[in-house]
């Protein structure tokens, strides 16, 4: 059996930096045409926009905060062929600023489908279509102010973190059913996070593959010389969350760091701007992440946290990873 099906993991996941314009502006050099683009501005205090290709361009949500969809015409435009079109809308173009996009390609081959249903607050199932069991799963509701609620497998199937919130991990069977998701199927409860009544619902629902996308959980230590998280790929991005205490939602990249120490942070849960600080000290390794810092928000002694990662290179395959 091959180490990896993806030989090149930038033609399914690519971050993209650019320099805002003011004015209608194609960012190319993505290498394909995405389904999931997530734009930041890295210079000022200012939304995380969210755009896919099955609510459409134009609509847009945002990671740090409740809101419902917003409809914003200048914001992005169009999905293209090797990138995308952003207008004039300051969040997404504000002229000399520099800005981070990350953009996903779905499909099973990289294990990442777009999900909606509409719901009913009854325990049901949705059905999905990856081939195997969802470890990650992203979920908002569009047409109402509510949480953005989440599913990870290094944490369970007993409980829920809020994308747009620093909080700990909360418990109930309203989620999930206390049942982990299955080849075919979701199963959700009546939380109105992801089954409100009438409720409109965009889920980005995500499997790990090997040597391109890895999905897990880890226990700090509390030491400059830290956590080791096995990946089997050289990390392109990295999400980081602990789960029994509250941190942010610490974002890490190889393109606004291309060499270690990897340390400068945005948050999903806030608008803060691109910043340098001990809660983003890791190296990216040809294998995984080594983490650098004691900081609380990644590596508390006995701390446990989730995280979610990307690869620029498998470590095995026609093209292996190299050191940084």
């Amino acid at each position: 059996m091959a180490y990896t099906t993806i030989n090149k993991s930038s033609e399914h996941f690519n971050t993209k930096l650019y320099t805002g314009t003011g004015s209608s502006n194609a960012v190319t050099g993505v290498g394909f045409q995405p389904d999931w683009t997530w734009i930041k501005d890295r210079d000022t205090a200012s939304n995380h926009m969210v755009t896919d290709a099955v609510r459409g361009a134009t609509k847009t949500l945002y990671t740090q905060n409740a809101d419902g969809e917003s409809t914003v015409a200048q914001a992005l435009k169009s999905f293209n062929t090797d990138g995308f079109t952003v207008g004039t809308d300051g969040d997404v173009n504000a002229n000399t600023k520099n800005f981070a996009s990350w953009n996903w390609k779905a499909g099973t081959t990289s294990g990442f489908e777009i999900l909606t249903w509409t719901g009913n607050q009854t325990n049901r199932t949705i059905s999905h279509s990856l081939g195997k069991a969802p470890e990650c799963l992203i979920i908002k509701g569009i047409n109402q102010v509510e949480d953005w609620t989440t599913y990870q497998v290094g944490y369970g199937n007993t409980g829920n973190l809020i994308l747009n919130s620093t909080g700990a991990a909360s418990n109930s069977s309203t989620y999930w059913q206390d049942t982990t998701p299955s080849a075919s199927v979701i199963t959700l409860g009546t939380s109105t996070r992801l089954n409100g009544n009438s409720i409109n619902y965009i889920c980005y629902a995500f499997t790990g593959i090997q040597g391109y996308s890895k999905f897990g959980s880890y226990t700090g230590n509390g030491s400059t010389d830290g956590a080791f998280i096995y990946t089997g790929f050289k990390p392109a991005w990295v999400m980081i969350k602990r789960t029994d205490s509250s941190a942010s939602w610490t974002l890490l990249d190889n393109k606004r760091d291309p060499y270690n120490v990897t340390e400068k942070r945005l948050f999903a849960d806030s608008n803060d701007a691109d910043t340098v600080g001990a809660n983003g000290n890791t190296d990216f390794l040809s294998n995984g992440v080594k983490i650098r810092t004691s900081h609380l928000g990644i590596n508390a002694s006995g701390g446990t946290y989730i995280y979610m990662a990307f690869a620029e290179e498998p470590l095995v395959g026609d093209n292996p990873a190299t050191a940084r």
